[in-house]
């Protein structure tokens, strides 16, 4: 038996909190940094428990800006996506999923997210999409091309047009 609940990050108790920074350094072997936590705060979280209340995956949606061709748009961007290593491939990450996408549904123009080798099948069972045309972000100094950056996944919005960058807001450490 497992419960889904939703919940901002000012809804999170401290110890919901250090759970889920936690499920990042088992799921991702010691591979999440801090500067990736911090990515995944300040917007909506989804978290399966078992019946003791023991956190089994989680995952959140930030907002974003991505400006393409000449327009700005609002992004749910998913992140700290993680299933405990021994409960996988059961279907918890597909809840999780199945609730921040409807966030992005209801809330956003579009949803991106940087998948993971190990979890990028997911996302595209989904349904997401992988971006065919060129990645940037618009940072500090201006526009920067990222040509070696591994290209988003996309879930829903507009139709984008390839011939023209997604360029998306500057953040440290990993931009997308």
């Amino acid at each position: 038996m497992t419960t889904l609940r939703t919940a901002h990050t000012s809804a999170l108790t401290p110890a919901e909190l250090r759970a889920a920074r936690t499920l990042m350094d088992a799921a991702f072997d010691g591979d999440f940094s801090d500067e990736d936590w911090e990515h995944g705060l300040g917007g909506l979280h989804a978290l399966v428990t078992d019946a003791a209340g023991a956190l089994l995956a989680h995952g959140s949606v930030v907002q974003r800006r991505i400006l393409h061709n000449g327009r700005s748009l609002r992004v749910g961007y998913v992140e700290a996506v993680a299933v405990r290593p021994d409960r996988q491939r059961q279907g918890l990450g597909g809840q999780v999923m199945g609730a921040l996408e409807q966030v992005v549904d209801g809330a956003y123009a579009l949803g991106a997210l940087s998948a993971s080798a190990d979890g990028k099948g997911l996302y595209l069972a989904r349904g997401w999409r992988t971006w065919q045309g060129a990645v940037g972000t618009l940072g500090p100094h201006g526009v920067l091309p990222m040509p070696e950056e591994d290209p988003p996944l996309l879930w829903g919005g507009p139709d984008l047009d390839p011939a023209h960058e997604l360029l998306i807001d500057w953040r440290d450490g990993d931009v997308f």
